[in-house]
């Protein structure tokens, strides 16, 4: 879920014992949440401000707010059909979408299978209305598989997987992948760490 940030080395004296002091109140707040994400925190690799930067992003992510992605927007983000839209409308309103989803951390992965209108419907009908946390730490970023690797990989494995990917997943599966092909619509889209 989150990474913590580089070694940094501990401070001393009282700024110290305020880091254990905030480290303390932190595990309080999350000890009703307690999962294998809290436990796989290694104190041993971590400083105490580490830790507690980590545990903050824990506790931020528990409390957020479930709505769907439409409503992150003020107002909130209503697209016009496709079918009332010619090409050169849709591709300048599929742009403005994009750089407004970047705005708000979102980030749209592996696209460049599908047309402009095939995405833009996409993001009307599929990715407004989901329900996501609204989650406003700076380093996070909402990550959306436009080619849903997880429920159906067929178009992960056509035009995204690197050979080893797919190697793994024939050995796994017993299947062959399909053939492999290059994504017919190249975007050069706003990119975060995954």
């Amino acid at each position: 879920m989150f990474a913590p940030k580089p070694h940094q080395p501990e401070s001393h004296g009282a700024d110290q014992v305020d880091h254990l002091m905030r480290n303390a109140e932190l595990r309080n707040e999350l000890e009703p949440l307690y999962d294998e994400s809290i436990a796989s925190v290694n104190v041993d690799r971590m400083t105490t401000l580490g830790e507690n930067d980590f545990l903050e992003s824990m506790l931020a992510w528990e409390r957020a707010p479930m709505a769907p992605i439409a409503e992150w927007f003020d107002p909130p983000m209503r697209l016009p059909h496709p079918d009332s839209l010619n090409p050169q409308q849709l591709n300048k309103l599929l742009g403005e979408t994009i750089e407004r989803f970047y705005a708000k951390r979102i980030i749209l992965d592996f696209t460049d299978h599908l047309s402009d209108r095939e995405l833009y419907t996409l993001i009307g009908r599929s990715i407004l209305p989901a329900y996501e946390k609204k989650f406003d730490r700076g380093e996070n970023f909402l990550h959306w598989d436009c080619a849903d690797t997880s429920g159906e990989p067929e178009t992960w494995l056509r035009y995204y997987a690197s050979d080893e990917e797919r190697a793994i997943w024939s050995a796994e599966t017993d299947l062959d992948p399909p053939p492999r092909e290059a994504p017919p619509h190249r975007r050069e889209l706003p990119q975060a760490p995954l």
